[in-house]
């Protein structure tokens, strides 16, 4: 079995390494990352700069581009073989409900199915106890899961890990997206010069976290695993605007 690792904390990350080394426990894993963390950069592609691969030692490369451009560069020509999965994390933070419309960490994931190949995100929840190895364990887990019995190719599982010892979670649930309360007020302050800067403010709380969602699972213990699809569309609503757009 041949994996396909990456993440948008950059190829230095505490959680790409575990993660690699967990995977290659079970597998042959090529890890191609961003050169710097990346957080937030979504789905972006970088189209107005060239990119250069570099290797850091045998099939552990990094890249000057977004997690995106990591996969696609990787499934695009840049490896001789097609892996049989991509995998990306271990992401040093939560990728719960809407964070996903932001996240490097999943977008890498869905770059490798937007080219046709089955893909996990995988995060940790929490930044106390860096329990990175449990995440990449679980990781490890599911990879062996969908080798004995695989799912369609066009599902992305987005996986959040407590951050908590390995024997101490509670279970695997299968999770739809919570949704966030409105992210807390922009952060305005000086740089050393006596400039404005702005931050942009902290994630907000979840909102829609009751039973069943990602967010609820976290807070019982549990790994979350939700499976999400690329189709944005809203297809029940078309007859709808069809229909509104008629008048």
């Amino acid at each position: 079995m041949k994996i396909l690792v990456s993440n948008d904390d950059g190829y230095l990350a505490t959680g790409i390494t575990l993660l690699a080394d967990a995977l290659a426990e079970i597998a042959e894993v090529v890890v191609v990352a961003p050169d710097r963390n990346y957080s937030g950069a979504s789905n972006s592609l970088t189209l107005d700069a060239p990119l250069r691969i570099h290797e850091v030692r045998d099939g552990r490369y990094f890249v000057n581009g977004t997690p995106s451009d990591c996969v696609h560069l990787a499934l695009s020509g840049f490896l001789d073989f097609e892996p049989d999965i991509v995998v990306s994390g271990v992401n040093h933070g939560a990728n719960l409900g809407d964070d996903v419309i932001y996240s490097g960490t999943v977008a890498a994931a869905m770059e490798g199915r937007f080219l046709g190949f089955p893909a996990i995100a995988v995060s940790l929840v929490g930044h106390r106890r860096g329990q990175f190895d449990s995440a990449a364990t679980v990781a490890r887990d599911l990879v062996q899961r969908l080798q004995e019995d695989p799912l369609p190719n066009d599902v992305i599982l987005n996986v959040n890990v407590p951050d908590r010892p390995y024997e101490e979670l509670t279970g695997v649930q299968a999770t739809r997206l919570g949704f966030r309360h409105r992210s807390e007020p922009l952060i305005k302050t000086k740089d050393p010069r006596d400039r404005t800067i702005y931050w942009i403010g902290p994630a907000g709380p979840g909102q829609d976290a009751g039973p069943g969602t990602d967010f609820a699972a976290i807070e019982q213990g549990a790994v979350s695993v939700t499976p999400l699809k690329v189709d944005l569309t809203w297809h029940e609503v078309m007859p709808q605007i069809g229909d509104w757009l008629s008048k």
